[in-house]
Order: C-alpha cells, then sequence, then structure tokens
C-alpha cells in the first residue's frame, strides 16, 4: 500500500476515536483486545484498497470534517487552491466591508454575489464558501442524487444548510432559462432556472476515458465513476459548460474550475475565444501543477 504508515495512523484513529496526537502520546499502550477483530476488519478493507476516507467516512477540507461516502468524491488538498482564488476574486469584485448586511433596505448597500458549484458532489466548495462568507448566496448542483444527499448533510454539519439551495440536473442545465421570468401553473423547470449567477465554480469530472483503466484501484475501484470520467480528452464538460454560458440569465463575473494535468492551457484558451472577461490566470497546486483556471470580469457591465 502507498502511504502505509498515514493509512494505519489513520484507521487507528478512526476505530479508537483518538485525536493523532494522542494516538502519538499513547504509542506504547496495550491495544485494546475487545477491538481487535474490528481493527481486523478495517485493515482488511484496506488492504483491498478502499479509501481510508470511506472506511473513516471523513476527510478534512480548507479546516472542516466532511461527511464522505462512495457517492461523492474525496476532496483533494489542491482544490482549497481554487477555493482561496475563488475568495479572492470575488471580494475584489464585492468588497466584504460593502455587502449587504440582513435588514438593510433593497439597494442600500452593494449585493454579494449568488455561486453556483457545478457538480458538487460531498459539498465541499459550496459548504467552504458558505462558512467562509455568510452574507453570499451559495447554490449546489449535482448530477447524482446520492451526491446531493452528502452534501445536504454536510450543510447541516455545519450549519449552512438554510444558506443553501440543492438543485439536482446535468452541469448547467438547471440553471438555464431568463432571469425574472414568471412561471406559469405546471411548469416543469428545475426551481433554479433563470438564476442569476455571478460566481460560477466547478471542479467536474477531468479524467479522459481511456486512462480510467490505470488510475490507482483506490480511485478506480472506489470513486463514482460519474464523477471522474471527463469523455474522451477530459474536456466534455468544461466545452458543455462554457458552450451553455449564454443560456443563462447573464455571463458569470467569475468563472473558476479545476482541471487534469496538461488541461489548463485549453480551458483557459476556450475562456478567452469566448471573450467576455478582462482577466484569464491559471494558479498552479502544491506540486506545481497548473490545476486551475480563473476567469475574472473586474466591472459589472450587467451582461
Amino acid at each position: 500500500m502507498e502511504e502505509a504508515r498515514a493509512n494505519a495512523e489513520r484507521l487507528l484513529m478512526h476505530l479508537l476515536g483518538a485525536t493523532r496526537a494522542e494516538l502519538l502520546r499513547d504509542w506504547r499502550e496495550p491495544f485494546p483486545q475487545e477491538e481487535a477483530a474490528r481493527w481486523e476488519r478495517l485493515v482488511a478493507r484496506k488492504a483491498a484498497g478502499e479509501p481510508v476516507q470511506y472506511i473513516a467516512g471523513e476527510q478534512w477540507f480548507y479546516g472542516l470534517a466532511f461527511t464522505v461516502t462512495p457517492a461523492v468524491l474525496i476532496p483533494r488538498p489542491e482544490t482549497e487552491l481554487l477555493v482561496e482564488a475563488v475568495l479572492e476574486a470575488a471580494d475584489a469584485c464585492w468588497p466584504p466591508e460593502q455587502a449587504a448586511r440582513p435588514g438593510d433596505a433593497p439597494g442600500g448597500a452593494a449585493n454579494v454575489p449568488t455561486v453556483a458549484d457545478v457538480g458538487t458532489g460531498s459539498g465541499a466548495i459550496a459548504v467552504t464558501l458558505a462558512v467562509q462568507r455568510p452574507r453570499w448566496r451559495v447554490c449546489a448542483s449535482d448530477l447524482s442524487a446520492d451526491a446531493l444527499a452528502v452534501a445536504r448533510t454536510n450543510a447541516e454539519r455545519h450549519n449552512v444548510a438554510s444558506r443553501i439551495a440543492f438543485v439536482q440536473g446535468d452541469l448547467l442545465a438547471p440553471f438555464v432559462g431568463r432571469e425574472g421570468t414568471r412561471r406559469a401553473c405546471g411548469d416543469e423547470r428545475p426551481p433554479a432556472a433563470g438564476l442569476g449567477i455571478d460566481v460560477l465554480v466547478s471542479n467536474p469530472p477531468y479524467i479522459p476515458s481511456g486512462d480510467l483503466p490505470g488510475l490507482q484501484r483506490e480511485v478506480r475501484d472506489y470513486e463514482p465513476r460519474l464523477a471522474l470520467d471527463g469523455g474522451d480528452d477530459g474536456l466534455t464538460p468544461y466545452r458543455r459548460m462554457i458552450g451553455m454560458l449564454p443560456q443563462l440569465a447573464r455571463i458569470p463575473r467569475i468563472v473558476a474550475f479545476e482541471l487534469g494535468l496538461g488541461q489548463a492551457p485549453e480551458v483557459a484558451g476556450m475562456l478567452r475565444r469566448f471573450g467576455a472577461w478582462d482577466e484569464i490566470r491559471i494558479v498552479r497546486d502544491y506540486a506545481g501543477i497548473e490545476r486551475h483556471v480563473l476567469a475574472v470580469r473586474h466591472s459589472d457591465d450587467g451582461s
């Protein structure tokens, strides 16, 4: 197993309900024999390749503990950088000190952004943004009903469920429509249709279909294929989302994507050709890989 010691420590912490500091402190203490059978079962699951996060049912992200199940992708540390980039860019467009406060008269202060996290999975991005910016309006979407159930659990866990709207649908389909359009009786459009999105953030599937068999077995055999398969070249979700932007109520001022190895320049080129933003930049992850692309329109031109 890769990172065998780290996995063993994580399993012991889960089994004993201990922190890592407590585990190190008590390292020489006898193992509780009443837990031996359960420990063997945990080790067997890990030996079969099951991710330790699924065994423990939890993964930490941006300082918060998130419930994870095989219905959702396990949040990765590099995605924290996407959250940081969105916070920085949005704070420049909607300064926190000018944000509308509860009880303000309409138009009495600058509006806060409406954020859509597309392909929310565990809800790591949406929940973290709602926790970090309590005045923002956040909507989280996913094609998987099971994933949305996990995301709702995490929103409740961190006391932001009342501030996040959850909608089911494929990529931007739940949001297509014109803002302010009257809904007729029997209208079957998603409830988020016509939502004016200011910030679009997404960590969509980006693994090329042909690369899936060669993935690490913990990923290939256990994480949801729906959250991994990005089509022939891994870029299908990005093409589809960028192609659907004109169908939204307005073009988002900020678009932020996470990508796979070597994909950032091509997606940045797609966004440049769309031509709706002043700045398009690439953010590298902790390993120096071009991992995220941000498109920002610094002034609100009412698009």
